[in-house]
């Protein structure tokens, strides 16, 4: 991870640590780096954070500055503008969003052509750039200078692509949809509606302080309550920018990334199109998924946490389907990136091809209990490599053995620790977890 761009971008609270000048900047880097072409093109998207407009001109300042053309898609998601950059050929693109963060928060996401995370010796020239190591930039002049233009039509090609892809849900079945007040406030239901299909939307007036606030993925209990109150067959939870999808199924049973992961890939596998038998994961999906693929015979890979970790493991082994347990769920063979609307579609395309419930197809995952701690500290690097915190670790590791695990780790997006256990027993994970965030406490890393 670099200086300002973490796993998912660079991210923090809009005009504290991520401010107009440095998104007018990076516009600059970015019009200037792509600018060896005659023409430059850059696509950007927003979710619906009160700081977005803001942030989208300052980009959009900085890289006609630097002679680049702007295409401004509006309010999107961020797999849309993943999409549109490889399909319509756009030099880089850029979404505006701090995913699931709070609404005064930001962030600032960069793709390349062919719509995957930018490359991370770009990105350190980026940085080199905004730290003032590298010499300023020419500024565009007369006939130079880019241009910018609205492209809300770019909404309306993505739409299309999903529609063509042929995925549809069973029969008369009753969707529900927590849009978080987010970029999937408008583009889920028109997705749906393109399919002929009706959903039963919440959470779609997005004012801008209330993108993620108790709703989504982040708040699953929200559409929890709305599934059963309502007697909906199926609930899909996005979060702010709807590049991840949780589920809910038709008992009210919250259904994570590991869940719609065993769905898919063992689906893919009956079908004979799990290229390389092999599911990529992250060091955090559950214990209970892997003996779960293991009884069915389906390989599996383990990625550091980030969709790009998985994006990059699955390009350089022709692998197809991976993703997060938290909803980043990656389909190979139709998208570069994670895509919460194309998740709940393949979803619903397996309960029609496999005539079950959500609740039946993922009956044989058995979910290991998880308790997850997150502790903001003052410098992340210095908390783990303390050496109290680390023998704290290495005491709960060996207390619960082969039988479950302990995971301490830095966040790539935010000022955190994240501290989680793994057992047969809750209890034993709540102990093993408390016992760690103690120590990180007593030792002065917790930051108030």
């Amino acid at each position: 991870m670099g200086k300002y761009f973490g796993t998912d971008g660079f991210r923090g609270e809009a005009n504290v640590t991520l401010t107009a000048e440095h998104a007018f900047a990076i516009g600059r880097f970015l019009g200037w780096h792509f600018g060896s072409k005659a023409s430059v093109r850059v696509l950007i998207g927003k979710d619906t954070r009160r700081s977005g407009d803001m942030l989208e001109a300052a980009l959009a300042g900085g890289l006609t500055a630097s002679g680049a053309d702007v295409f401004l898609l509006g309010v999107t998601t961020t797999p849309s503008i993943a999409y549109l950059v490889n399909a319509e050929s756009f030099d880089c693109g850029i979404m505006i969003s701090a995913s699931h963060n709070p609404f005064y928060d930001n962030g600032i996401k960069l793709f390349n052509g062919a719509g995957e995370k930018m490359d991370e010796e770009t990105i350190a020239l980026l940085e080199a750039y905004l730290d003032g190591e590298q010499s300023s930039l020419e500024f565009a002049t007369r006939g130079k200078i880019g241009t910018v233009t609205e492209y809300a039509e770019g909404r309306e090609s993505y739409v299309e692509y999903l529609r063509e892809l042929g995925l549809l849900p069973p029969e008369g079945i009753r969707i529900a949809l927590d849009c978080a007040n987010g970029s999937a406030y408008m583009l889920a239901k028109q997705v749906f509606h393109a399919l002929g299909v009706k959903t039963y939307a919440i959470n779609r007036e997005p004012d801008g302080f209330n993108i993620n606030r108790e709703c989504g993925s982040t708040h699953i209990k929200t559409l929890q309550k709305f599934v059963l109150e309502r007697q909906m067959d199926v609930g899909f939870a996005f979060d702010g920018d709807a590049d991840r999808c949780l589920c809910v199924d038709e008992h009210g049973e919250a259904v994570t990334g590991d869940h719609i992961l065993y769905v898919c890939g063992r689906y893919l596998k009956e079908c004979g199109a799990l290229r390389e038998n092999t599911v990529v994961t992250t060091v955090m999906s559950n214990f209970g998924l892997y003996k779960a693929f293991d009884e069915i015979g389906v390989r599996y890979a383990k990625t550091a946490v980030g969709d790009k970790y998985v994006s990059e493991y699955m390009r350089k082994n022709g692998c197809c389907l991976g993703g997060e347990q938290s909803g980043h769920i990656i389909f190979g063979d139709c998208a570069a990136t994670g895509d919460g609307i194309l998740t709940c579609l393949k979803v619903l395309d397996v309960m029609r091809q496999k005539e079950k419930t959500l609740a039946q197809l993922t009956a044989p995952v058995t979910i290991y209990p998880q308790q997850l701690v997150n502790l903001k500290v003052k410098d992340k690097a210095a908390a783990l490599s303390d050496p109290d915190v680390q023998q704290a670790i290495w005491s709960a590791q060996a207390q619960v053995g082969k039988s479950g695990r302990v995971l301490v780790r830095e966040s790539g997006t935010e000022p955190l620790i994240r501290v989680m256990a793994e057992a047969p027993e809750a209890q034993t994970c709540r102990a093993l977890t408390e016992g760690i965030v103690n120590v990180l406490k007593q030792k002065g890393h917790e930051s108030v």
